[in-house]
């Protein structure tokens, strides 16, 4: 390989996409680390989320009150005449303790959805990274590209003038150039715009500029163990729905607890009895009577739920194996792919176009067969591009599957 060759390829695919940082007015520097430092703290549906743990954390304190005392007045024709009492409901069975249980596994659950939602904040950061990362190598390619059909047009210029090639030789290098110049506009844009989206995702302005510094291959898969033991341990789904079901679990316990009756004690004060009496008082007390309702049902309902929620964790776990399987199978072969386009097919290519310009430069290809070259080389180094960007997507889907960030 040309030391030219090996050159391009590590600008292309080992080093900064976003220009040399010798540069005068160098934008800083964004790790892939730093995007997702950035989005945690400022994505407004991680804010959104954070916003429920104070309503869980409310719901402690609502479901630990207690029931009210009443207050009556009576005034009646008979003696006694008038009297003024009070009673207080006394809940049996446990029923605001497992109450206060129900509420505290609430605010677990959310805590649970809340770690899911941040994985797939920083997940989605590393596919819109990645993205930006590739258009704008994109747009260096294009770049490149614009640069040889410049090389291209004046070489056939220079031939032309010369009378070794007729001018059809000039007007296609034209065309070739013009095309190379409507690709570079439309590169061009597309980097704007993911860059834009990266922007919008770690609460930036849309137009900030960056020196995106991670490179396609950044990350290596994990093995199937590893993979196995990061979803066991730190699945959002799993641990969302283990919470949902601690939840259940006490749900039926406070269900079965309001099948106890309650029973409610008080007294009056009791006065205007005269001759009888003039002051005196009354001792007063009630039991509610499970006749029509019994809470069975409700019983029945929570168990069923709890049933229901066992069955799709089991369910989640099996389809979670499954996933895992597919998107590290993935991921090896998108690593594989990547690596040989790295070391063999990209620097064959460059060096394809330098000896393509060359041999067209000394007269040994005409320029139909150079402009075929430098299409077929231009394909290979887009293939190579997008066999990165499918590495990064591998490794996205694997972090989907796991449900965790990879470590």
């Amino acid at each position: 390989m040309s030391r030219p060759a090996t050159a391009m390829l590590a600008a292309l695919l080992a080093v900064s996409p976003v220009g040399a940082l010798a540069q005068s007015g160098t934008p800083p520097v964004l790790t892939l680390a730093d995007a997702t430092q950035r989005a945690l703290s400022s994505s407004p549906t991680i804010a959104a989320a954070r916003l429920q743990h104070p309503i869980d954390v409310a719901g402690v304190a609502v479901a630990g009150e207690r029931p009210n005392p009443d207050i009556s007045y009576e005034a009646a024709k008979e003696t006694p005449r008038q009297s003024i009492g009070a009673s207080l409901p006394v809940e049996l069975g446990g029923k605001r303790q497992h109450r206060i249980e129900v509420a505290r596994a609430t605010v677990a659950v959310g805590e649970a959805e809340l770690s899911r939602t941040m994985t797939e904040v920083r997940r989605e950061v590393r596919r819109v990274y990645f993205e930006a990362v590739a258009a704008d190598l994109r747009t260096r390619m294009a770049d490149d590209l614009r640069g040889l059909g410049q090389r291209a047009r004046d070489a056939a210029n220079a031939r032309v003038v010369a009378g070794d090639v007729p001018r059809s030789d000039l007007t296609l290098s034209d065309l070739a150039l013009a095309n190379a110049e409507s690709d570079l506009i439309a590169a061009r844009g597309e980097a704007d715009a993911a860059l834009a989206e990266l922007n919008t995702l770690i609460g930036q302005p849309p137009n900030t500029r960056w020196t995106l510094s991670d490179p396609l291959s950044t990350g290596a898969p994990i093995t199937p163990q590893q993979a196995s033991e990061l979803a066991a341990q730190a699945n959002g789904d799993v641990q969302v729905i283990d919470r949902q079901i601690e939840e259940q679990i006490a749900k039926v316990t406070l269900a079965k607890a309001m099948a106890v009756p309650d029973v409610s004690v008080g007294g009056a004060f009791t006065y205007d009895a005269e001759p009888e009496f003039r002051y005196g008082w009354r001792v007063t007390g009630g039991l509610t009577l499970p006749v029509f309702t019994t809470h069975k049902a409700g019983v029945a309902v929570e168990q069923a739920t709890l049933a229901r929620l066992r069955q799709e964790r089991e369910a989640i776990v099996v389809r979670i194996a499954g996933s895992v399987s597919a998107a590290l199978s993935r991921a090896a072969a998108a690593r594989e792919q990547l690596t040989r386009y790295q070391t063999v097919i990209v620097p064959l290519a460059l060096e394809a176009e330098q000896q393509a310009q060359a041999a067209y430069n000394g007269g040994q290809m005409s320029l139909p067969m150079l402009v075929q070259a430098l299409m077929t080389a231009r394909e290979t180094r887009q293939r190579g591009l997008q066999a990165g960007l499918d590495y990064q997507h591998a490794l996205s889907e694997l972090e989907r599957a796991i449900g965790s960030s990879l470590p």
